[in-house]
């Protein structure tokens, strides 16, 4: 095992949304506070405010393939530089990598895997 700290375990979360218009009204609403609009491949989003140093942040999102309810959420952990490390180790230890590494500028990388 790795010594280096991680200062989040969490870094980021997406709550998938059928009907982008409503859900940011929904939350713009509940939380009194405007949500930043953004498009990442494809993918429509809406950012919540967040924390700048070493907070947690999140979005909305509507995305191809990715529903509301049961799994309607992806949460992002943090690699603090070792993403390829971790992308390596997740087939043996029994889990699926559903997007390979990937660019997300000029946040850094991502990968998304099934436990």
């Amino acid at each position: 095992m790795s010594t280096a700290t991680i200062t989040n375990t969490v870094n980021w979360f997406e709550l998938y949304v059928s009907d982008f218009d409503r859900a940011k009204s929904f939350y713009q609403t509940i939380f009194d506070e405007t949500l930043q609009d953004m498009e990442v491949e494809g993918s429509k989003m809406a950012m919540f405010p967040n924390c700048s140093e070493g907070g947690v942040g999140g979005a909305i999102s509507q995305m191809e393939g990715c529903q509301p309810g049961p799994g309607g959420t992806i949460v992002y952990l943090n690699a603090e530089g070792k993403l390829d490390d971790v992308i390596a180790r997740i087939p043996d230890a029994g889990g699926k990598i559903k997007q390979e590494r990937m660019a997300i500028p000029p946040h850094g990388f991502i990968a998304i895997f099934e436990d």
